[in-house]
């Protein structure tokens, strides 16, 4: 039977189980995706643990992740725009990682083929989410912008989405992820006390926007640089956003295929780099999670759950199990 991961109560990764679940049937405008690859994000982490109980209670057993990427491998009536066996990005909150999902096909995007599943699956969250961020903050040419945590998963592609617009991008992070910053056209600057100053020499100009993916005294820092608090943005500090009135607009605020597509165009033609530091097996979502909770990552960690030498065959079985004929259009 197909696999999904779960979990009947809140806690830390312990709580986490793969259960044997039944596959799934598309209803109309409906599309049946065969996952080969889900990220792990640290905001599912606080999810499971009840953190954010008040405001999304959960429905045990409860699903988990969001985003993935994988083929079409049913189609409900009414559905023209894909084919079975046609590989995809999508978003789906807490049922990404599971062999099996049912999307409306409205919120799929199709993966350019010249660029991985493991590449692609984060592109519906972080990349989304990095985007959102770069529009909040009016990232210009003329700009200098600091991302912090610009090792990490959103923070990397906001750093590259900034640079793509010209600006100068002023990145922070620790000691060991200083060379990769620079790989990306990124300056960097060690976070940690003493933040202020060194982001004070780094910019003589001036820092004309921030964008915060750690929280963590980030937004205090930019106030303290003179920042104004519309050119903010920050996902990660709540009371940051209550205090001083910057913008934390997220993937929520600009999901869309579109953009999805947008993002993967720029992965396929090279000029925005996913950096993917460590691809676990579905059987070990509990030390994926372990590992992404320490939030000192370099990119994204991601489940596999199709071994890469099985997705040739798996693609071509798909294709052949199809129903002949073309979906019934409503």
């Amino acid at each position: 039977m197909p696999r999904a991961v779960k979990f009947s109560r809140y806690g830390g990764p312990e709580v986490l189980e793969i259960a044997q679940v039944p596959r799934p049937v598309p209803g109309p405008g409906e599309v049946l995706v065969r996952v080969a690859v889900a990220p792990v994000n640290p905001g599912e982490a606080g999810i499971r643990q009840g953190v954010f109980a008040d405001m999304w209670p959960a429905a045990f057993p409860e699903g988990q992740g969001n985003d993935f990427a994988g083929w079409v491998a049913d189609l409900g009536t009414g559905v023209a725009d894909f084919s079975v066996g046609d590989e995809v990005i999508g978003y789906l909150p807490r049922a990404a990682q599971a062999d099996y999902v049912v999307s409306p096909a409205r919120l799929l995007t199709l993966k350019p083929s010249d660029i991985s599943f493991e590449t692609a699956a984060p592109l519906s969250a972080v990349g989304v989410t990095a985007w959102a961020a770069v529009n909040a903050v009016g990232v210009g040419a003329t700009d200098t912008v600091v991302v912090s945590a610009a090792a990490g998963g959103v923070g990397s592609l906001a750093a590259q989405l900034a640079r793509l617009r010209g600006a100068t991008v002023i990145g922070t992070a620790g000691p060991d992820n200083a060379g990769f910053l620079r790989s990306l056209d990124v300056i960097p600057v060690q976070h940690g006390p003493g933040l202020t100053d060194r982001l004070r020499a780094a910019a003589p100009g001036g820092i004309d926007a921030f964008i915060d993916t750690f929280g963590q005294g980030n937004v205090d820092a930019a106030m303290a640089l003179g920042v104004a608090p519309h050119r903010i943005n920050t996902i990660a500090d709540g009371r940051a956003v209550a205090r001083y009135g910057v913008r934390h607009e997220a993937q929520e605020d600009a999901f869309s295929p579109q953009v999805v597509a947008e993002l993967a165009s720029l992965v396929a033609k090279g000029l925005l780099v996913v950096p993917i530091s460590r691809i676990y097996p579905l059987e070990q979502v509990q030390d994926a999670y372990r590992h992404v909770q320490q939030r000192h990552t370099r990119g994204k960690i991601v489940l596999s759950l199709v071994a890469e030498e099985e997705r040739v065959a798996l693609a071509q079985q798909l294709r052949a199990e199809a129903p002949a004929g073309a979906p019934d259009i409503l």
